[in-house]
């Protein structure tokens, strides 16, 4: 069941990292995608370099930012690795997503300084290209451009609030409520 588990947890991770990549690395080598629009007055790609956090936010230096994400990731898996005999196959697919995320942002923080030539390991900036272009009168409904990390991160974490009753329930919660319910079954008088 453990080796079962690690998968759940690693391929939703390694297809998002791979989908994230190739789709950033598509729009950075391929300037007539840079800026597209792709529905009219809906969804464009509007290629940029991200150097803070999500949403565009510039508090920190690149590199502080780039040292807490990896910190933070580190933390999450460790946290994983340790509760996965607890943990449900759902709660686990849910974070591969957000690990691949996490990591197809952070390989954008290590190697992104070194291609464009501005920095070296964590000072590189994400690479974000899609923009939901809906206005409404003059205010832009949705003013965030993102990649396909931030969209597996953004559908997992959403998904855990949603979901959380299901997706959160520990597999050893799971047994001893279907053992419990199998007692009560097995000590109620039976109908003749």
């Amino acid at each position: 069941m453990r080796q079962k588990k690690i998968l759940v947890l690693s391929v939703p991770a390694i297809i998002v990292l791979g989908i994230d990549q190739l789709t950033k690395w598509i729009i950075r080598t391929t300037p007539e995608l840079q800026s597209k629009t792709l529905i009219d007055g809906w969804l464009e790609f509007y290629y940029t370099q991200n150097p803070g956090m999500a949403m565009g936010i510039d508090w920190l230096p690149t590199p502080v930012i780039s040292g807490v994400a990896i910190l933070a990731t580190m933390g999450i898996l460790i946290y994983l690795i340790r509760s996965l005999d607890k943990a449900s196959i759902g709660y686990l697919a849910f974070m591969g997503l957000i690990i691949g995320g996490a990591l197809g942002n952070i390989s954008d923080r290590i190697f992104m300084g070194y291609v464009y030539g501005n920095g070296g390991v964590l000072e590189g900036h994400v690479i974000d290209f899609i923009y939901f272009s809906l206005r409404i009168n003059d205010w832009t409904v949705f003013p965030y451009i993102f990649n396909v990390a931030d969209i597996a991160i953004s559908v997992s974490i959403i998904s855990l609030l949603v979901f959380n009753k299901r997706l959160l329930q520990h597999d050893g919660v799971v047994e001893s409520e279907e053992s419990n319910n199998a007692t009560e079954v097995a000590d109620s008088p039976s109908q003749a």
